[in-house]
């Protein structure tokens, strides 16, 4: 396939520029590190809190900070601080308790400071919380002998047995930097650290949770039935029966620990789940997925310790190969059986490394049929860049800057922006990156900042948004499709620089039928790896920041209703580390009940030559979820889609036109609905978990009851070499399709509701 000319025009100044980060007119020199003194207070507890929540009950008054000790918690290890502490979260005619089922008008970030939280029932934690404590000295939650209830932190509460939010829908919820103490609580006791039952924009980050060691113990790091979520990462688990026990649709996690459980992970069902980064240390059983109702589980870089079973999986059943099985880079320490499948070992153990191995079904290029494999699978290449000095995928955690002090912050409001969702913030926001980006973090205080013109993020700037701060395009400038403008570029092509942004949701206000949401052009500089990248930062359209629902009702046709013309483009010069990244259009409205029918015409789009580390969503968008035209060197995993609710109609492109400048796929073979993954051109594509899903006709689910919702969904064409590992697909006849002739058909690999190839590479691919 041709590039387009914009792609060799890219490539062009790449090759002739090497600007690095540039600084505002009152920087010096670039900050490198921080200053904090010893003992010094987060910088997060002593900033100026002036965030505003301009369309939440009265408004005027509303905090979106709160400090727990402020709402009357010690934090002693003594007093109970329950009462406390759940008034903070909940001050304000907030969004729970059966009062609503979502809402995004009433934002709030709840801080504990250093101590010890005696606590004696859950902490629940309410839609659009952010429960975060103090980075330098993380705080313990302390549950006392006497706790009752689901779990020392509560994302889902059960009232007379009814959730308090809709399992798929419990979005917008993080946990950071906590030490969840159990072993005060009997060790016979149901005793559980987080009950996660959450969906997608939700996190758990550098938590620790200390359980029971006593052998017989019934104590579980995270409890999670349900849900479409989702990521966590940088979590340590110590003692308990589980380590956790999890059920949900996806999920990734990354660098997860496990020391001392009787079962590190339980898997209780799922359509696909990847780990990335796994330790566990004297454990009985590293992974007992045994129960059946895993669709598909991929574990990439795993050290695994004084554990006898690594794995535990069910017998195949000829209606099912009962969960696929990818494993990936894992190294056993004295460790008897590698997989065990209903008390036989299928895979020994030792002191040994498994390369590349794989339970299910497997595939190469144009073949339709796949072969049933317990074995060595071909292990896709993954190049240096993607890797760290141990040989893993490159892992880094949300920057939360414990070592920054107040002083190294200047925040957009307090240099003039408003954040009400009304004011044209467009000036006010240029001068304060213009002035102050690369030498101090751009704080983004809590509210909604309207921009009428390109935003342009400087490389080497570092942004911090307050519980999802919302940066919104508006106006003429976004609102012609056959002249795309950009809302926020972050670099300028040729650019590197360490630029890390957290905590936004970047989207507009329609009709902005033009607008390219982010345009990412930065790279890392020479020697770092994910240093330019986004964490809990989320591309997003709701009816509240369009129009009237009425308008936008599902069903309608209205030029108002353009969300986008592109949410994401990463450029060819760049790279990018995306984590938890959810890029969504909006099927309904989470301030009310409605469905919707709203238009973006694409989600994804990557041109870039890498390192693209890819963790992440996109849902809804018209022509294509993620795109990947002459795109080079990316790991993707766990990648999930949804189509269009009202597609085929229209049918792709429509409303959109097609733009070859912009690499759109065609519609062919009776296509009439979204691609979930388009790949043309791109060279060493590694995907580790992918759920592409469709469940809808015009917003008619009959459609999944034989699998007709959509022909195609996933297209390689045969310049490309991609590798695919545990790709799962709902509603789809075939799963995977070559230059748009569909090849592998689903129920050839039915685990039930959703069908699951455990591995398809080209047919050049060279097997062990």
């Amino acid at each position: 396939m041709v590039l387009s000319f914009l792609l060799l025009a890219l490539s062009a100044i790449v090759g002739q520029t090497t600007q690095v980060v540039a600084l505002g007119s009152a920087c010096g020199v670039p900050l490198t590190k921080g200053n904090a003194a010893w003992g010094e207070p987060y910088w997060l507890e002593n900033i100026h809190h002036q965030g505003v929540a301009p369309f939440a009950p009265n408004a005027t008054k509303y905090k979106v900070f709160r400090n727990v000790r402020e709402f009357g918690a010690v934090g002693d290890g003594v007093h109970d601080d329950t009462a406390a502490i759940n008034a903070a979260i909940s001050t304000g005619s907030r969004c729970g308790n059966l009062t609503c089922g979502s809402s995004t008008t009433t934002p709030a970030v709840v801080y504990f400071p250093e101590g010890t939280y005696l606590v004696s029932t859950p902490l629940q934690a309410y839609f659009y919380t952010v429960m975060v404590g103090d980075a330098r000295t993380p705080p313990t939650l302390l549950a006392s002998a006497n706790f009752t209830g689901m779990a020392v932190i509560d994302a889902d509460p059960y009232t007379n047995n009814q959730n308090w939010y809709t399992n798929q829908d419990s979005f917008f919820r993080s946990v950071r930097n906590f030490v969840i103490d159990l072993t005060r609580m009997p060790a016979n006791a149901s005793a559980t650290g987080i009950h996660w039952e959450v969906s997608q924009s939700t996190s758990l980050v550098n938590v620790v949770v200390n359980m029971s060691t006593q052998p017989g113990n019934n104590h579980q790091g995270i409890f999670m039935e349900a849900g479409s979520g989702g990521f966590m990462g940088d979590l340590v688990f110590n003692g308990g029966k589980y380590g956790i026990w999890v059920g949900n649709q996806q999920f990734t996690v990354r660098n997860i620990t496990v020391n001392d459980a009787n079962t590190a992970v339980f898997g209780s069902w799922n359509w696909g789940w990847t780990y990335q980064h796994v330790i566990i240390n004297n454990c009985q059983v590293g992974f007992n997925l045994s129960g059946g109702g895993n669709g598909g589980e991929a574990i990439i870089d795993a050290v695994v310790t004084n554990t006898p079973v690594f794995i535990k999986v069910p017998k195949p059943s000829n209606v099912s190969v009962a969960g696929s099985l990818a494993l990936n880079n894992i190294h056993l320490n004295n460790v008897s059986t590698a997989v065990m499948e209903n008390g036989t070992t299928i895979l020994a153990g030792g002191t040994t490394t498994i390369d590349s191995w794989g339970k299910g079904n497997i595939y190469t290029g144009t073949h339709p049929n796949g072969t049933f494999t317990q074995g060595k699978i071909y292990a896709a290449h993954k190049d240096s860049s993607l890797l760290d000095h141990n040989g893993f995928i490159v892992s880094k955690g949300h920057p939360m800057y414990a070592d920054y002090s107040v002083e190294q912050f200047k925040s957009v409001r307090s240099l003039g922006a408003v954040g009400d969702g009304v004011t044209d913030d467009t000036e006010a926001i240029k001068a304060a990156l213009a002035k102050y980006a690369g030498c101090y973090i751009i704080y983004f205080d809590a509210g909604i900042y309207k921009v009428t013109s390109t935003i342009q993020v400087p490389a080497g700037t570092q942004i911090v948004g307050e519980a999802w701060t919302q940066i919104m395009g508006a106006g003429p400038c976004f609102n012609n499709q056959e002249d795309p403008n950009v809302v926020v570029q972050v670099g300028v092509p040729g650019s590197q620089g360490v630029t890390e942004i957290t905590d936004i949701v970047f989207t507009t206000q329609g009709p902005t039928a033009g607008a390219i949401v982010v345009e990412w052009n930065v790279r890392d500089p020479t020697g770092l790896q994910g240093a330019a990248g986004m964490w809990d930062s989320h591309i997003r359209w709701v009816a509240f920041n369009l129009i009237l629902n009425k308008e936008c009702a599902s069903g309608s046709f209205s030029s108002d209703c353009y969300a986008a013309f592109l949410a994401l483009h990463i450029t060819y010069g760049a790279s990018a580390y995306l984590e938890g990244t959810w890029v969504w259009l909006a099927d309904h409205d989470l301030d009310g009940v409605d469905q919707l029918t709203l238009f973006s015409g694409r989600g994804i789009l990557s041109h870039s030559q890498g390192p693209v580390w890819m963790i992440g969503t996109a849902e809804h968008h018209v022509l294509y979820q993620y795109s990947l035209v002459g795109a080079k060197n990316h790991y993707m995993g766990l990648i999930q889609t949804e189509t269009p609710y009202f597609q085929p109609l229209p049918a792709p492109p429509g409303p959109f036109d097609i733009s070859n400048v912009y690499d759109d796929p065609t519609f062919e073979h009776g296509m009439n609905m979204a691609w979930g993954l388009w790949v043309q051109s791109s060279i060493d594509i590694m995907v580790f978990g992918a759920g592409h899903y469709s469940f809808f006709q015009n917003y008619s689910t009959a459609c999944l009851a034989n699998t007709t919702c959509q022909s195609q969904i996933v297209n390689v064409d045969w310049t490309s070499s991609v590798s695919i590992y545990n790709l799962a697909t709902v509603g789809t006849r075939y799963q995977l399709s070559i230059d748009g002739n569909g090849i592998i058909y689903f129920a050839n690999d039915s685990e039930g509701f959703s069908s699951t190839v455990t591995l398809w590479s080209p047919a050049r691919a060279n097997y062990p």
